[in-house]
């Protein structure tokens, strides 16, 4: 029996027949659709028989659509049925008229699997393939692949069509920057996800779910279950997910029939739609989530609908900690996350949830507090579901160079977590690419080979994040924390306003072209107070009211405002304008102090702030509480710069050079 890696070189090699018609990135478009073709096609040929007789005996009646399929996958034995005669060896046998005969091929499958071909736009390349004159060569090709169980179990057409979809999609990357998370990231999200769970998953009859709401091919998930299968495989995890790109969801859908897991975990289980504002799991709950949501996500066009679920449902739906800005939605999808966390209750069997989510640096310090994004990790931190983050190489993705993180996020930390949070620095853990693809230059060493992999000579890089991880200890590169380390409060400081009084010729026509019926009042003040400038508003007001009183004029609010912004400039000089007990503010000089939440706001304040700004006051009305994570600064390590005579001496070597290369060029 050949080996799964045999057998898809076997079908790349197929892919050369699409050569000139398509460029490689194109070619997933053909290649994957008739994996899928083809697998079925075999899987379902014992079975053409029972199911062409019963179709025959229904036909005509009163069954139709669901009901039929029904039937009819029964009589497969599948989730799934082919109601046409035509198989791939008769397909052969009509070369001309191949693209009709292909069509109808697919049209005779139930409503599940064409659905997927729908979503593939196969129609689109078999017409496109039909034109170029290759389409009998490519499915003669195909026909000579036998996929049928018999010669491939489940899984191991399971691990061909994982290995098919990595390859296209690295393809794709290299040439195209498609979103796609590199294999060994997700095995360390997976080893990340599971490791607090050994015993529990070794139980026999375990069962447990996951998801990921953006979902792509599904090789987050193909990867769950392929950790689970070798690590765990008394336990049963049943993955579901979602997406809105078309041929990424057909091809996760398509590998979940492939893999013919019971139905909690099949192809049904991937769905299609806007996680953002179309749930397709809503109400449902789940043990585990991993997900690698497209980095910096503008939601603008679903802001309407989003806003509208986070003021009327709050926190009985998705997004009542706050929205993130509307370029940015990484954040709404670990809260679409949290939602559906499994509440903790052993004697339900209910063990919580546990999740791993791969963000950019923005997710962790972008806005202030009181703004959507600090609201937002406010809320899990004080939750206490913040169980770590790890910092990612550079240059680890295909399509960005940016620094990445991996948040664990779970409502069921291990009683020494609790209260804390673990920041892990794996920035510096990386071997090259030994052939760049796209923007992604280095990889996590795995150190560990699987059949027909390249990888046993990699140091085992993977398992040192984890190791760090799971030892929950403080050293160089694993830093713990208090939850509330992370916390400030914002205080508003405020410094008084200061203003210099003068009358001017220009000043008073301005104010009394706004205000001409004040003609007599404004003469009058002139001639008490005179031109000459005073620093002290608070005496200039108060001699002026005396005066407004003895001449019987009352002044409104408007015309006292208008008055002091005319005939008033700020000045540095100028004694603070009071305020009932206290002094008005000046918005200019308003300034924010962060201050730790651990630390006594008082003394932190007498501390930093008077000794500069001996006037300067809080207004505590204004607080806001903020949350930010600075990975940078906590792991920094300060490198004194070099002695000025090293630096001399260096620079006399260069210059000592520089004079020998000109004397050799001009001898």
């Amino acid at each position: 029996m050949a080996s799964h890696s045999d057998l898809a070189n076997l079908i790349w090699q197929i892919a050369d027949l699409l050569r000139g018609p398509y460029r490689p990135p194109q070619y997933e478009r053909v290649m994957l659709p008739l994996v899928v073709l083809r697998r079925f096609d075999c899987v379902l040929a014992d079975t053409k028989p029972p199911v062409l007789a019963e179709f025959e005996r229904r036909k005509g009646g009163r069954l139709e659509d669901d009901a039929l399929d029904r039937i009819l996958n029964k009589a497969s034995g599948h989730r799934f049925h082919n109601r046409s005669p035509l198989d791939f060896q008769k397909l052969k046998g009509d070369p001309d008229n191949i693209h009709s005969h292909l069509t109808s091929y697919i049209n005779g499958f139930s409503a599940n699997v064409r659905r997927i071909f729908e979503y593939f736009e196969f129609g689109n390349e078999i017409e496109r393939m039909r034109e170029a004159n290759i389409l009998y060569l490519v499915i003669k090709a195909f026909s000579d692949v036998d996929l049928h169980p018999r010669l491939v179990p489940n899984e191991q057409m399971g691990l061909i069509f994982e290995n098919l979809i990595r390859r296209f999609n690295e393809l794709a990357n290299e040439t195209a920057g498609d979103h796609f998370t590199p294999r060994e990231v997700i095995h360390l999200m997976v080893d990340l996800l599971f490791i607090e769970d050994s015993d529990l998953l070794r139980q026999p009859g375990t069962v447990r779910t996951m998801l990921d709401p953006a979902c792509g091919t599904g090789g987050m998930l193909a990867e769950a279950q392929s950790y689970m299968r070798r690590h765990n495989a008394a336990a049963k995890l049943y993955v579901y997910g979602q997406d809105y790109n078309k041929r990424a969801f057909a091809t996760a859908a398509s590998d979940m029939l492939i893999k013919q897991v019971d139905h909690n975990g099949g192809g049904e289980n991937i769905q299609f739609g806007d996680t953002f504002t179309e749930d397709r799991f809503e109400g449902q709950q789940f043990d585990y989530f991993i997900a690698n949501p497209p980095f910096g996500v503008d939601w603008k066009k679903q802001q309407k609908e989003i806003q509208r679920e986070s003021e009327k449902l709050g926190f009985k739906g998705r997004f009542g900690a706050g929205l993130p800005r509307v370029n940015d939605g990484s954040l709404l999808f670990l809260q679409h996350m949290i939602a559906k966390f499994e509440k903790v209750d052993p004697k339900a069997q209910k063990y919580g949830s546990r999740a791993a989510i791969v963000f950019s640096g923005s997710p962790l310090f972008t806005g202030g507090a009181g703004g959507g994004e600090s609201e937002i990790r406010r809320w899990i931190i004080e939750n206490d579901w913040l169980e770590a983050i790890v910092a990612l190489p550079e240059q680890m993705f295909y399509n960005t160079g940016i620094g990445t993180y991996i948040w664990l996020v779970t409502n069921r930390k291990a009683k020494e977590r609790k209260g804390k949070i673990q920041l892990v620095d794996a920035r510096e853990t990386w071997i090259p690419m030994r052939r760049s693809q796209g923007d992604k230059r280095r990889k996590i060493g795995e150190g560990k080979a699987l059949e027909g992999d390249d990888r046993a000579d990699e140091p085992d890089q993977v398992a040192e994040i984890v190791r760090l991880y799971g030892q929950f200890e403080a050293n160089e590169k694993s830093k713990l924390f208090d939850n509330e380390d992370f916390g400030y409060t914002r205080v508003t400081v405020e410094r008084p306003l200061r203003l210099r009084y003068q009358m001017s010729v220009e000043d008073k026509s301005r104010f009394l072209d706004a205000a001409p019926h004040l003609l007599d009042d404004i003469q009058a003040i002139d001639k008490a107070l005179g031109r000459a400038p005073q620093l002290d508003w608070n005496a200039v007001w108060s001699n002026i009211e005396k005066l407004l009183k003895k001449l019987g004029s009352r002044w409104k609010a408007p015309e006292e405002k208008l008055f002091r912004t005319v005939f008033t400039v700020k000045d540095p000089q100028g004694a603070a304008v009071k305020k009932g007990t206290s002094f008005e503010a000046d918005a200019d000089l308003r300034d924010f102090e962060n201050v730790p939440l651990k630390e006594d706001i008082d003394a932190y304040f007498k501390r930093e702030v008077l000794p500069h700004v001996p006037d300067a006051w809080m207004d505590r009305a204004k607080d806001k509480v903020g949350y930010e994570i600075n990975f940078n600064r906590h792991f920094y390590t300060f490198t004194p710069p070099r002695k000025l005579a090293e630096i001399d001496a260096d620079l006399k070597k260069a210059e000592d050079e520089i004079l020998r290369l000109l004397r050799e060029v001009t001898e």
